[in-house]
């Protein structure tokens, strides 16, 4: 990509840009990042690695200038801001980076950033195209670098606590997930705040496209890229990929065999060309212990009754429901098949129930003969935070070079099947998919 002049802000003179020898991370060093793209999820992630311990912002990119003046308020004069991610990259003295841009970008900065020598937090999807999966896992192996995607329920106590439960076999064998996300607001909706000073001159159009399709300067299309293909995902990338992510760490299945997928664009008429209401159904395969089940997701931006999200996952012997936190109910089966006979001639019916009371034999109902009932209620600390776990668990693999559950492999098999539903929604059609190859099959 082409670079001139107006491409590049000055950073300030106490951290500038080209630095001196990469260093080593030790034990009792710190722990220096910069984040790329510093948008609503970006700023969330940076405040939760900057809270923790050992862990210093040296530098931020983005490509409106007013979050560059911005991450200079609230994150100190001393860190250096450019709108060009090489920068960042060029620097030896930054060990790893957050990558939190617009969809489109992720792939791109992130393996040039593992390849720059940089360990990397990668907001979900981790790619918007599939064949990008493949290339940024091979990047990942080749370099050995960190890459941990940006989905954090695979680090929270709630889903650990699921995954547990499941496992001892709380709720018998597994035949069903149903999961959803339910929004009905504006914000919920992705009608991101643009502001006044919005123009060419204070964002960079040019570098915002990157390989997308050459469109006009649209203040709504860089401030709410999710509404649009050409830089997003859609509600499938933003939120069917946490509840795969969810769901894959809970069950430790690799992922669905067949997707279908169905929506529209119900309420949210806003020039838009993405669904507000998304439908999907998958067949998940048998995988180690784990039996053949089926998923149902469900995101509705269109909700006028409630905003929450959540799972149940349905069992022989019970559910378990995740929200806030994790609840067990259990209900036993009756004892007895019951009957219906009430179609047999009146002869046939008598001699049914003689056979039938012969084998089932009951008495009087009591107290004592009432079916039990339960129900397990788990819940976390108050003010409790998976995103802080999570960025903990990114920092500590960088320090500790141990690897993260959230890899480019994981990080495909839960993206892979959130890009074939926007895939299936828009050619009308099932796809068949390769969870261990992570690739389609038809």
């Amino acid at each position: 990509m082409a670079t001139t002049r107006r491409h590049f802000l000055e950073t300030t003179a106490a951290a500038p840009l080209a630095a001196a020898q990469h260093r080593r991370v030790s034990a009792n060093d710190h722990i220096q990042f910069a984040t790329i793209g510093v948008g609503g999820m970006g700023s969330e992630d940076t405040r939760s690695a900057r809270a923790q311990q050992g862990v210093k912002l040296v530098a931020v990119c983005d490509l409106y200038n007013g979050r560059l003046e911005r991450a200079r308020e609230v994150w100190g004069r001393d860190i250096a801001t450019t709108r060009d991610y090489r920068e960042i990259l060029q620097r030896k003295d930054i060990d790893a980076v957050i990558i939190a841009t617009p969809d489109h970008w992720h792939a791109k900065i992130a393996g040039d950033a593992m390849e720059a020598g940089k360990d990397v937090y990668l907001e979900k999807p981790m790619v918007r195209e599939i064949p990008d999966g493949q290339k940024l896992t091979a990047v990942e192996k080749r370099t050995g670098r960190i890459l941990q995607v940006g989905s954090q329920r695979v680090s929270s106590i709630v889903y650990q606590k699921a995954k547990e439960l499941l496992e001892a076999g709380a709720i018998g064998e597994l035949n069903l997930v149903e999961a959803w996300w339910d929004r009905n607001s504006a914000i919920g909706a992705w009608e991101y705040s643009i502001p006044p000073d919005a123009s060419p001159e204070t964002v960079d159009w040019d570098r915002f496209l990157g390989a997308a399709p050459r469109h006009a300067f649209d203040a709504k299309r860089f401030f709410r890229w999710r509404c649009y293909r050409d830089y997003g995902t859609g509600v499938a990338g933003d939120l069917f990929v946490h509840l795969f992510s969810g769901l894959h760490f809970v069950t430790g299945s690799t992922g669905p065999e067949r997707v279908y997928s169905t929506g529209g664009l119900r309420f949210w008429n806003d020039g838009r060309d993405v669904p507000d209401v998304l439908l999907g159904v998958y067949d998940y395969p048998a995988h180690g212990k784990l039996p053949p089940f089926n998923l149902a997701l469900r995101v509705n931006f269109v909700n006028g009754g409630s905003e929450n999200s959540g799972f149940r996952f349905v069992g022989s012997e019970g559910t378990l429901a995740i929200g806030h936190g994790v609840t067990l109910s259990k209900v036993p089966r009756e004892t007895e098949p019951g009957y219906t006979i009430s179609t047999f001639a009146e002869a046939t019916q008598k001699e049914f129930l003689r056979e039938y009371n012969r084998k089932y034999p009951h008495g009087e109902p009591s107290a004592d003969a009432l079916r039990p009932q339960s129900e397990e209620r788990y819940n976390p600390p108050r003010g409790y935070s998976d995103h802080l776990d999570h960025h903990r668990n990114f920092f500590h693999s960088v320090r500790t070079r141990r690897p993260v559950v959230e890899n480019a492999v994981f990080g495909l098999r839960a993206a892979g099947p959130a890009l074939l539903s926007n895939m299936s929604h828009f050619d009308e059609r099932i796809y068949d998919w390769d969870p261990e190859t992570m690739k389609i099959k038809s």
